[in-house]
């Protein structure tokens, strides 16, 4: 009987966790923003004035962008070989960090 409560407490628990960490549905989490990289570029630097402040290879067939300005918002893209950018993530308070010391 006291592992039945202990198990029912316990989903309990990681339910209210999960719903916690994941708050919106997941067809909601699954809608990308998505349009021509030209486009998403355009549309960043005139709603945010955000300029290209990282660049990565992801794989052959995609790049990960991170675009930033100088009030502190953020945005990742994802670009694939067609030119295809999605928006993966935005924020706010991005701070650029300058190394300090010996180079590598």
């Amino acid at each position: 009987m006291i592992r039945n409560v202990v198990r029912g407490l316990t989903r309990a628990v990681l339910l209210t966790v999960a719903v916690a960490a994941y708050p919106y549905p997941a067809g909601a989490q699954a809608v990308a923003n998505c349009a021509e990289r030209t486009q998403v570029i355009e549309f960043l630097a005139q709603q945010y004035a955000e300029k290209q402040a990282a660049v990565g290879l992801i794989n052959p067939q995609a790049v990960m962008e991170l675009y930033a300005a100088d009030s502190g918002s953020w945005t990742l893209i994802i670009t694939d070989v067609s030119g295809r950018s999605c928006v993966i993530l935005a924020g706010k308070s991005w701070e650029t960090i300058i190394p300090v010391g010996p180079k590598a």
